[in-house]
């Protein structure tokens, strides 16, 4: 085990059981997974005492088994999947390969580590708020959350259903794209479709702190270069923190309606921001939030609208790059509202989105998000994978970034 280590909860191995794209590949699992004969943790000890052995393993992880990949280890996770960050008072937080002195990202930390260190070729997170994108971004790797219901959350602990994903991590982006296509089933799809409206959203890049300076203008000459159809565009004139606002309602009032029985009688042990977090959720719990679901509705009809089966969004995928270890809990929080007016775009429409590292050789990795319209998940992968490929907008992002620092 190498220093990056401490991102391995247990070092448990599953062999292939088939042959395929993956053959040869090693991936590691968020501990939220299910491993028949063990019991995932959900990062938070009171969970691992209460909860008996898996009678199955999680139908995801068989696929990839069955596509040819060995499973190498079981990863860390923040406390019940309910954070950005990636420190965990109980198990330890793992060390960002590619930020020395940040955090990792969460919840999927460990997942995120293990590929960026090296030590497995992509890895299974879930993300429901950014957990996948977030650390992806962070660590300097690429990212997937699929579209809502595409890959399956069976032998999966939830946290809020109508938001939960199972994604992907990877370093390079033709993993990316074979391990998402044995977890999506049809297998690759060797052209990108069509993909060419490609529209920046005015809101999001102006939540990115200066790491982003003429960066998205850079992508913009770039992807036109291609032959793409670019342009800015107004997502929500009303501003993203209503749409952030929105996700937390009906994310709260469901975490509360799966883990709020076990919580009041378990009492488990939480940090004092999880623990925050959850007491945010029950008072979220007893509101009406029909009308938060008619106003999810309202901007999943919007969204759609705009993307169709062609187009894509771009925005940062985080404000900029990864924050100091062990900040002050209301610089993390303040931060943590900035993350998810960004996330909250993918989680409220259920569409899939793929987070792009962008690498400067002066400070921690920034990431770049396209967001594809709904069931355009192997489109999206193939696409970035093509993108990557070409290189044209790689040279133009990275002269731009370079230029900033």
């Amino acid at each position: 085990m190498n220093e990056f280590g401490a991102y391995m909860i247990r070092s448990l191995k599953l062999a292939s059981t088939g042959r395929g794209s993956l053959t040869g590949l090693t991936f590691a699992v968020k501990d939220v997974f299910d491993i028949e004969g063990h019991v995932s943790s959900a990062g938070n000890p009171d969970w691992l005492r209460t909860h008996p052995p898996a009678g199955r393993t999680a139908p995801s992880i068989l696929a990839l088994l069955a596509e040819g990949a060995k499973m190498e280890g079981v990863t860390h996770t923040d406390k019940l999947m309910f954070s950005l960050n990636g420190e965990n008072a109980h198990y330890g937080t793992p060390i960002n390969p590619r930020a020395r002195g940040c955090i990792p990202g969460g919840s999927s930390s460990g997942s995120a580590v293990a590929v960026a260190s090296g030590s497995a070729d992509f890895a299974l997170g879930t993300d429901t708020g950014g957990s996948v994108r977030i650390p992806a971004s962070y660590c300097g790797i690429y990212g997937f959350r699929p579209s809502h219901g595409a890959i399956s959350v069976e032998g999966v602990i939830p946290l809020a259903e109508s938001f939960d994903t199972v994604g992907v991590l990877a370093a390079e982006p033709s993993v990316l794209e074979k391990a998402g296509a044995a977890l999506l089933g049809g297998g690759l799809q060797e052209e990108a479709g069509g993909l060419r409206r490609i529209r920046f959203v005015k809101e999001a890049w102006a939540l990115a702190n200066p790491r982003f300076e003429g960066l998205p203008e850079g992508w913009l000459a770039g992807l036109a270069e291609l032959g793409m159809e670019c342009e800015w565009i107004e997502l929500a004139p009303e501003g993203l923190s209503e749409w952030s606002s929105t996700f937390r309602e009906l994310q709260g009032h469901e975490i509360w309606r799966r883990h709020g029985r076990w919580i009041e009688e378990t009492k488990p042990n939480f940090a004092p921001d999880i623990a925050g977090r959850f007491e945010g959720a029950k008072i979220q719990s007893a509101k009406d939030i029909e009308d938060a679901k008619r106003r999810r509705q309202v901007i999943r009809e919007k969204v759609e609208s705009i993307l169709g089966d062609d187009g894509l969004l771009l925005i940062p995928t985080a404000p900029g790059s990864a924050p100091a270890l062990q900040l002050p809990a209301e610089r993390l929080e303040g931060w943590r509202s900035g993350v998810l007016q960004l996330t909250c775009i993918a989680g409220l429409t259920g569409l899939p989105q793929i987070q792009i590292p962008l690498d400067s050789h002066h400070e921690a990795p920034i990431g770049i998000s396209a967001i594809a319209g709904r069931g355009q998940d192997r489109k999206l992968l193939a696409w970035v994978r093509q993108l990557v490929e070409s290189r044209a907008v790689e040279l133009v992002a990275h002269s731009r970034t370079e230029s900033a620092t």
